[in-house]
């Protein structure tokens, strides 16, 4: 039994307008996320995280190789411990990811997915999936695999295995993603629509990745290099040029890549408006100055206190991650997954505050901001009472105010951003002005005409819907759209772009994850080597649906067709 809804339509942002262009108005009703397209600014992003990625990576192999030629052993092993095992952290994670999607192996029973072409039936279904060839359409014949690439052949196959192999032991995954997704990039604006496309959609995948690798090693390396290196320059009373370069290159880093992380999150989800690069400069100067003081005041306190500073950050770290576990993250596929994913988290929030939760955050960023603050006054206020007679009451007093200086700053940044630069517009007294005007929960039903039973069964290895999820869908008559009443003065926000409702279906039999989450064909690699599979079969580039759980019907339809 197949659901009759076709729940929450996801497309990926593939057609462009003349208003949409770089500079132009990107909150208008043309720039809807469906019609974005590569842009010059896009490469030109790319391009300068590669020089941030080069130039926080050859820094501190630099300063290590100074601290060895000094003959400073402990300094140059703390520095290459910093930038090695975080390296080696990432190449495992990224070889692996490699290895899974350039599999021969297309197990399509670990998606739900079913193509519904325009005027036909043909579909992919997961039913009986441990049969052999189970799962296809007569109609659609042998689905390619996607660990072929399209059909490459054995001995290409051999070449990319070695190349990958090369890359990897060398340290250079993040490099090679850079460039393969400038590639994607560059071909989905010269090829064909649905060839371009395709390569969009590879595109976006491609920069997910990377997005999540890089965030993962800036705070696993560039974080603890940063404080390091201040607490050596702090401890010798001096800042020789190296660790200077070495110190600002991980502040960069660290800055650059959680404001990239949070634009290729929102660009990759069609329920959330793009982020400018102008917001992105200014989120950019945020956290460079945020995370400035607090690093500073953590190299302050740790140059005089060093075992205090380890329990105060393992205990902050712990403290964080609890209360992350407690907001009940979802993010990952699998509990295990989530777990890991909270505990990395945690030490994000040991730096800087991360949006990890849906709905208003007001509340919760203020807390941590309050928390961060007297936590800096703190670190700042015992290494100035307990430093040492090397550093002068002037110079003391210099260093004290520009942790100030800098938090302050960087609060002021952050209000500029959610104030005038917020991709769903600004701030409205004590509220958020458009997010809260309406709330489409992308239940629509777009082609409601198609067939009933184009869907495929629900996948086995899947988590499903919990019943507290059901009971607060309502009954079957559950309204569609929530309307949120109107802030008073708040400018009326424009109205969204229907979705596409032409050509196929891919329909994911799972609710749909919640911003600031992943769309589970980001994170879930078998939900997105099945689409790149139907992407590549269909005609027509098909967009995405997942399940709408609008009446307790429709949920015991979807529970009975395992």
């Amino acid at each position: 039994m197949a659901a009759k809804s076709d729940g929450a339509p996801v497309s990926l942002r593939n057609d462009i307008l003349p208003e949409c262009l770089p500079g132009s108005d990107q909150r208008s009703p043309q720039c809807h996320p469906d019609r974005k397209r590569y842009s010059l600014h896009d490469c030109s992003w790319t391009l300068c995280a590669l020089l941030v990625f080069f130039s926080d990576g050859a820094s501190d192999l630099w300063l290590a190789a100074d601290y060895y030629l000094s003959r400073n052993y402990w300094w140059f092993a703390l520095t290459l411990v910093f930038v090695i095992v975080p390296s080696v952290v990432v190449q495992v994670l990224s070889f692996r990811w490699f290895a899974y999607d350039y599999s021969d192996t297309n197990d399509s029973s670990t998606a739900t997915a079913a193509v519904a072409a325009s005027g036909a039936e043909s579909h992919f279904t997961t039913k009986n999936s441990d049969q052999p060839g189970a799962g296809r359409d007569a109609e659609f014949g042998k689905l390619p695999t996607t660990g072929t690439m399209g059909g490459a052949r054995g001995c290409c196959r051999v070449f990319m295995w070695l190349f990958q192999c090369f890359i990897h032991i060398f340290q250079l995954a993040q490099v090679w993603r850079y460039v393969h997704a400038l590639y994607l990039g560059v071909q989905s604006r010269w090829r064909g629509d649905h060839e371009r496309r395709h390569f969009y959609w590879r595109m976006m995948f491609e920069s997910a990745d990377i997005s999540m690798l890089r965030l993962l090693e800036s705070f696993l390396k560039s974080a603890p290099q940063l404080v390091l290196q201040l607490s050596i320059m702090v401890q010798a009373s001096q800042v020789l040029p190296l660790q200077g370069l070495s110190a600002s290159a991980s502040l960069v880093s660290l800055s650059w890549m959680i404001a990239s992380y949070q634009k290729v999150l929102r660009d990759s989800r069609d329920d959330k408006l793009p982020m400018s690069y102008k917001a992105v400069s200014v989120q950019i100067l945020w956290h460079l100055f945020t995370i400035g003081a607090r690093t500073i005041a953590f190299a302050l306190f740790a140059s005089v206190f060093q075992l205090y500073f380890g329990i105060f950050i393992v205990a902050h770290w712990c403290i964080m991650t609890f209360w992350i576990i407690q907001g009940e993250t979802d993010f990952c596929m699998s509990k295990w997954e989530e777990v890991i994913y909270n505990m990395m988290v945690g030490i994000v929030y040991v730096f800087c505050w991360f949006s990890v939760r849906e709905g208003r955050t007001r509340c919760r960023m203020l807390i941590y901001s309050v928390v961060v603050f007297i936590e800096n006054v703190a670190l700042t206020t015992f290494w100035y009472v307990y430093r040492g007679q090397h550093t002068s009451d002037f110079n003391a007093l210099i260093i004290v105010c520009m942790v100030a200086s800098s938090y302050a700053l960087g609060i002021f940044f952050m209000l500029v951003y959610y104030c005038l630069l917020h991709p769903d517009g600004p701030i409205s007294g004590w509220g958020w002005g458009v997010p809260e005007e309406v709330a489409m929960e992308s239940c629509l039903s777009p082609a409601s005409s198609l067939p009933p039973d184009v869907v495929a069964s629900p996948p086995r290895t899947l988590q499903r819907t919990k019943g507290g999820e059901r009971e607060q869908m309502g009954g079957a008559n559950a309204d569609v759209f929530l309307v949120r009443t109107l802030k008073r003065g708040a400018k009326p926000n424009l109205p969204p772009l229907a979705p596409r409702t032409e050509g196929p279906v891919i329909r994911i039999d799972l609710p749909r994850k919640k911003y600031p989450a992943w769309d589970a064909h980001f994170i879930d690699r078998r939900l997105r080597k099945t689409i790149l599979v139907l992407e590549g079969a269909a005609p027509v580039t098909p967009r995405i649906q997942y399940r709408c759980l609008g009446s307790a019907t429709e949920v015991m339809e979807y529970e009975t067709t395992v």
